[in-house]
């Protein structure tokens, strides 16, 4: 009797733990509610239009953990239809929430849409901004980090405090000026200055000995920037999402939508130093810096600020190794810091991505393998999913650069998923490019000048055993980027140049991941508040 007792007693823990389980197992849920209007701000002192997300310049941050659910409901005040990207953020499943034209309706002026999507299995410093038009020229851009869960630990040592800096180019004229320029066949000149934090009077004040892990983003549009931090190493710990190395440096170059973590201990006297950005590969240079104050100082920084190296590359790619070791429950899959050994998968597709600045129609245009991309008024991924014909033209951009004159187009690559790909960027241009893709990381396994040939001995240059793991990548004026993707993600995905007014005007592709299989497990169905829009509409 007692044993029988002892029994149901023990089942009943089991069915009452299994019931808490059960009830609890979904990861927490953060809401947001955000409504996008146009202010009057002052950047660089000149007072202007911004685009402003609940009245703040830079937007609110969303501060997440390793697998939180996020909802955001974005609000459009905005005279033009509006939507919301989420640079690095992989969209698992889901690429029905990547806020681009080539997967979502835009919200319409005065009306609202909601996007949710989990930040499955990611670490790191990532950011939002506009996808539509040139809006985000005017501002609606912000950070979002994502910390790990708090049983997984660090491997870099720990730090007092968490610091994020938006960095980026500015313009006084605003997005529809800017917009007007290009439609009228100009290019954008050189930005009026550089902004930190939304300004240029930024300040942080710390204490002396402790260690400031300092998350560093350039939101601008189009320029490369070198920071530093005057008489303060920093020691390099992440590039978006992907533990690195703990290499030390005096000044570190960030391109165009690429994201950093470093670690800084105010190791100095107590006064007062330099944070300081400028641009790269720009005549003139333009400088903008903030203020490092150590706590009880009342002595300004000392001049002259401190310079940025003039050689080519201060810290790039290729000073930019992985930790190899298993971290799998704190990165992003597939595990790029050891487990996944992608320099032993055999490539099974090569594609030659030539960008180049042209003339179609005798206006200036982008383009990429001879197609200058044109959102068409129904987003890729609904035409997809809906069979709707003569939206885009599936495999319409080569693998390789073709012959004759360029073209207006919406096109796709047709890819399988679980295939592993490279991509090889070949910049025809004389200046700095730089590319993200939407959906993934990719280890960037080579560079180099001139054009890109299939000679193996090239190839057995690439570094295949360490290469960073990151979701944006420079090519340098003149020459080309190689990249492995492991194509683990279906959906439509974006790649797209980060020179904004170029992406405006044609620099981009889709990429289509597919299979025939229909599973939850690989890709989830159309979200019942989905938008419609241009042949959708009758769908």
């Amino acid at each position: 009797m007692k044993e029988a007792t002892l029994l149901q007693f023990l089942l009943g823990i089991i069915v009452c733990s299994t019931l808490f389980f059960c009830t609890n197992a979904e990861d927490p849920y953060l809401f947001y509610t955000w409504e996008v209007t146009y202010g009057t701000r002052a950047p660089l002192g000149v007072p202007q239009q911004v685009i402003l997300v609940n009245n703040q310049f830079p937007g609110p941050p969303i501060e997440a953990v390793t697998n939180n659910n996020i909802v955001v409901n974005v609000i459009n005040h905005l005279d033009e239809p509006f939507l919301i990207t989420w640079h690095g953020i992989m969209q698992r499943r889901t690429s029905w929430q990547d806020g681009v034209l080539g997967t979502n309706c835009p919200i319409p002026p005065h009306s609202n849409w909601t996007y949710k999507f989990q930040v499955k299995d990611q670490i790191g410093t990532f950011m939002y901004y506009p996808s539509t038009i040139m809006h985000r020229a005017s501002g609606g851009f912000g950070a979002f980090n994502i910390n790990q869960r708090s049983v997984i630990s660090i491997p870099y040592p720990a730090f007092d405090e968490d610091v994020t800096l938006l960095v980026g180019d500015w313009y006084i004229k605003g997005h529809k000026a800017l917009q007007k320029q290009l439609d009228s066949g100009l290019d954008l000149p050189l930005p009026d200055g550089l902004l930190i934090n939304g300004g240029s009077n930024f300040t942080l004040t710390g204490q002396k000995g402790k260690t400031y892990k300092f998350r560093v983003t350039n939101v601008g549009i189009s320029t490369s920037i070198n920071f530093r931090i005057q008489g303060h190493p920093m020691t390099l710990v992440e590039v978006e999402g992907c533990h690195t190395l703990q290499e030390v440096y005096e000044s570190i170059d960030i391109h165009a939508g690429q994201s950093i973590a470093v670690l800084v201990t105010l190791h100095g006297s107590v006064k007062d130093y330099f944070i300081v950005a400028s641009t790269r590969f720009t005549k003139p240079i333009l400088t903008t810096t903030g203020i490092l104050r150590y706590q009880g100082s009342q002595t300004p920084p000392s001049l002259p600020l401190p310079v940025a190296p003039t050689y080519h590359v201060h810290w790039s790619m290729k000073h930019a190794r992985t930790i190899r070791m298993n971290l799998t429950a704190n990165a992003a899959r597939p595990n790029p810091q050891g487990s996944f050994h992608y320099g032993a998968i055999k490539v099974v597709r090569t594609i030659l991505l030539a960008n180049e600045k042209v003339e179609i129609n005798d206006k200036l245009r982008y383009a990429v393998n001879g197609i200058s991309y044109v959102d068409p008024a129904t987003p890729l991924k609904l035409a997809d999913w809906f069979n709707i014909p003569g939206v885009f033209v599936l495999n319409g951009t080569k693998d390789a650069p073709p012959s004759g004159p360029p073209t207006l187009g919406a096109s796709a690559f047709g890819l399988t998923l679980h295939d592993f790909v490279e991509i090889v960027f070949q910049n025809t241009e004389k200046t700095i490019q730089s590319w993200h893709l939407d959906g993934y990381n990719f280890f960037v396994a080579g560079y180099g000048g001139g054009n890109w040939t299939t000679d193996v001995r090239r190839r057995k240059r690439y570094n295949l055993v360490d290469a960073v793991s990151r979701n944006t990548v420079q090519v340098y004026p003149k020459s080309w980027t190689s990249i492995l993707v492991s194509l683990d993600n279906k959906g439509m995905w974006n790649l797209r140049s980060q020179t904004w007014s170029k992406r405006y005007l044609g620099q981009e592709v889709y990429l289509r991941v597919w299979n025939d299989e229909k599973s939850l497990y690989t890709e989830t169905d159309i979200p019942p508040n989905a938008l419609f829009c241009g042949k959708a509409v009758q769908s």
